[in-house]
């Protein structure tokens, strides 16, 4: 199984690490801590690379936040934040996607040799389809999401999420091959915390080889998400208290359980603890010896 993005094929035989790039101040886990562009230690020019250095397999950056309440961004201050960290990333010799619904960014980051849009809103905003239909090769990544980051979390979604997220994300892959869009470029992602509760979350999680049936490979962000600050902390008081370090090691295994339910990709921000924790799973998932035969130790 691959995916075919701008200038890479990627190969999803193996699972893939997409480590996050917040280019912002206001990222429910790391706002603010990569927001300049320029040099310095903490820049988002230097967490590409050390993300890297970890062991990411692309990068996905992002210029507004979509946590819940989160207000929109002004285009050109989306382009400032964005296109400076988009043209270093390109020169890093992996595959870079961008978080953006805004059309005119997303024109932008493929014009600068971005490889993957990847859209919260599943190309629903005018035009959206269009500008992605129009690049002869660039990968995207599809996400379920109930109503919009202000409103979401009012008012989340009803009843058995699996099939109605199932439904969604096979009919916005459908309407963008009407595109021409081949469907080696498309990757579904179920929105985990995107306008659904906790048990829902979690049933996405349990019940995730049933969204393989749409045929598309899939990417997981369970990474530093409420959910799991909600089941791992020790009350209900202290969920938005615990502290983001304190979720990286649910996080680490959430991505872990994904990839062993059949995604191919996790999107993440603890990028060298998540790879060692897929060392492990590759390991212990690897074709065993047969009976006499030795392997290496």
């Amino acid at each position: 199984m691959n995916w075919q993005t701008s200038r890479f094929l990627i190969d999803l035989g193996q699972p893939r690490v997409m480590g996050i790039v917040n280019v912002t101040p206001d990222s429910f886990s790391d706002g603010g801590n990569f927001f300049s562009a320029g040099s310095g230690q903490r820049s988002a020019l230097d967490h590409c690379e050390r993300l890297l250095r970890d062991g990411a397999d692309m990068l996905d950056i992002g210029g507004e936040s979509s946590r819940p309440g989160a207000p929109p961004v002004p285009l050109e201050e989306e382009l400032a934040r964005v296109l400076p960290v988009v043209r270093h990333a390109v020169t890093l010799g992996v595959p870079v996607s961008v978080d953006s619904y805004k059309t005119e960014v997303m024109q932008a980051v493929l014009d600068l040799g971005a490889d993957i849009i990847n859209d919260i809103w599943a190309l629903r905003q005018p035009e959206a389809a269009a500008v992605v239909a129009a690049h002869p090769s660039c990968g995207v990544c599809l996400m379920h999401m109930h109503r919009e980051p202000q409103t979401m979390q009012a008012a989340p979604m009803e009843g058995d999420v699996v099939p109605q997220v199932l439904t969604f994300l096979e009919t916005a892959a459908t309407g963008l091959r009407a595109l021409g869009v081949d469907a080696g470029r498309i990757v579904l992602d179920p929105g985990i915390g995107f306008g659904k509760t906790v048990a829902q979350n979690f049933s996405l999680l349990a019940r995730q080889q049933e969204l393989l049936a749409a045929g598309y490979p899939l990417l997981a962000g369970w990474s530093r998400k409420s959910s799991l600050a909600a089941v791992s902390s020790n009350s209900l008081a202290s969920v938005a208290k615990l502290d983001i370090a304190d979720r990286m090691v649910p996080s680490v295994t959430a991505a872990v359980l994904a990839v062993d339910r059949g995604a191919r990709i996790v999107r993440v921000h603890d990028v060298r603890e998540t790879v060692q924790a897929l060392k492990v799973w590759v390991a212990a998932t690897a074709p065993q010896p047969t009976s006499g035969q030795m392997g290496p130790p």
